[in-house]
């Protein structure tokens, strides 16, 4: 019986686990957190349940059919809180005699002491770490009080905490919709949904071969949805128009929006002033590239893992779902999933499926062409403004530095500077600090944001402990 090793949990995760155990593998499923569901099916813990989950959720009855099954069959093994920090290429597992795949994993909550050290190893790999939200900076932004899209969603969703009494959601991307929606259901008074493209821009995106929208029809009745919840509740969605500042003593008491040309430059004379204690701010998403780049995988020209229509990356064994390898939404994480899974098992994809991944790659096309960043938005910076939260890198300093040193080498402009040095290890600037100082990761494959020798932060202690022989597990 082959072994299948599944690294992530969200929707992605979950459908490859399922699918490579029908397949007939013995499959270990890993995510970081402690539950399953990833970020978009993140719930109540089960000590303060709700009485009707599903409201809070997009296909909540999917999630439930997914969990039910990992956890009810003897043949998966599901750890939760477990961090994969390295991964060993097929070549040196092999070398040792052993499967193709081997992962580094420690086990327990997140930078606790005396977490359990493992080394999983398997036939094949599926990697459906998801993404992060991309937030660009601002003037104020690292005022408490400017959270991350996701941040205030997961607090929502997660926790029943509403970030605020009035908020604002800005951004780009159908993202902000279900972001409203849930922090109005939390109970905070959203007083508008700020989108910086303009409406040529989203004509551009989604009008052309409307007949291909056909395939993903179940989106527009999800859109409907969140019209409905937004009129009710009087959610004003303005087109074309940006927070460039937020302004308070202490916290953010107040925000400035600005009405945006194509290219996202702030317009001067369309400024205007709005009271708020909240701000919540996605312009798209990051792939959490670390794993597969550790294992050796290629990253196309748009920063996502490279993959065939089975799912396979350039690594043999290795196979990427989810938004690592395109933001595509809950439906293609989960047909991605689901060929994967099959694919690393040793079985077939449905053909459903693959007809099913061809919509959703239009529609992760699409996204990018109505709601992707464009260059404009640098011209709303300050030379005081915050970049690198972590580290208190202000804009100014950086492009001095830049200047100076005659330099765009990214790790000499992090040493230099210590932007997307801190604790965050760039997850939340990488991208922006790359753009504002002219780098070029595609000049060299280890000059990159996303590249790290370690995966994930850990404790010196257990590095130190691997001294002695690892556990030989297998997946």
């Amino acid at each position: 019986m082959s072994s299948v090793l599944v690294i992530g949990a969200g929707p992605a995760g979950l459908a490859a686990a399922v699918a490579a155990r029908d397949a007939g593998a013995r499959v270990t499923l890993l995510d970081s957190g402690d539950g399953l569901g990833g970020q978009y099916w993140r719930h109540l813990p089960p000590q303060r349940p709700s009485r009707r989950e599903a409201r809070l959720h997009h296909g909540w009855s999917a999630f439930e059919r997914l969990q039910g099954r990992v956890r009810g069959d003897d043949g998966i093994e599901v750890l939760t809180e477990a961090q994969v920090w390295a991964i060993e290429t097929a070549a040196a597992a092999r070398s040792a005699g052993g499967p193709a795949i081997a992962a580094r994993v420690l086990i327990g909550p997140s930078d606790a002491a005396g977490r359990e050290s493992r080394r999983l190893t398997a036939d094949a790999v599926v990697l459906a770490p998801g993404a992060h939200d991309r937030t660009l900076p601002f003037p104020g932004w690292h005022l408490p009080g400017v959270f991350s899209a996701g941040a205030a969603q997961a607090l929502a969703k997660g926790e029943r905490i509403a970030v605020g009494r009035k908020a604002v959601v800005a951004g780009a991307g159908p993202f902000l919709l279900p972001v409203a929606q849930s922090l109005t259901s939390a109970g905070t008074d959203v007083i508008g949904v700020y989108e910086a493209s303009r409406l040529p821009t989203l004509a551009r995106g989604w009008l052309p071969h409307p007949q291909r929208l056909l395939r993903t029809a179940h989106k527009g009745l999800e859109l409907a949805g969140y019209a409905a919840h937004h009129l009710a509740r009087r959610v004003p969605y303005r087109l074309g128009r940006a927070v460039v500042e937020a302004r308070g003593d202490g916290r953010v008491e107040e925000v400035v929006t600005a009405r945006l040309d194509a290219d996202w430059a702030p317009i001067p004379g369309t400024e205007r002033t709005v009271a708020v204690d909240a701000v919540c701010v996605s312009h798209g998403f990051t792939p959490r590239l670390e794993l597969p780049i550790a294992a050796g995988c290629a990253i196309g020209p748009d920063r996502f893992v490279l993959v065939d229509a089975d799912q396979r990356t350039s690594v043999g064994g290795v196979y990427a779902a989810g938004e690592i390898t395109g933001i595509g939404g809950v439906d293609a994480a989960l047909v991605e999933g689901r060929i994967a899974g099959r694919r690393a098992a040793g079985g077939e994809a449905p053909r459903a499926d693959l007809r099913l991944r061809r919509a959703t790659t239009d529609l992760a096309r699409r996204i990018e062409t109505a709601h992707g960043i464009r260059s404009g938005w640098t011209s709303w910076l300050r030379g005081d403004t915050v970049v690198c939260r972590c580290e208190e890198v202000p804009y100014g300093r950086l492009r001095a530095a830049a200047a100076a040193t005659e330099q765009t080498a990214l790790r000499s402009l992090k040493l230099t500077t210590r932007a997307g040095l801190g604790i965050c290890q760039a997850r939340m600037c990488g991208r922006t600090v790359e753009e504002l100082t002219g780098a070029d990761p595609s000049r060299s494959a280890t000059d990159t944001s996303d590249r790290r020798p370690l995966a994930a932060p850990i404790r010196l202690g257990d590095l130190a402990e691997l001294a002695t022989p690892p556990n030989g597990d297998s997946a």
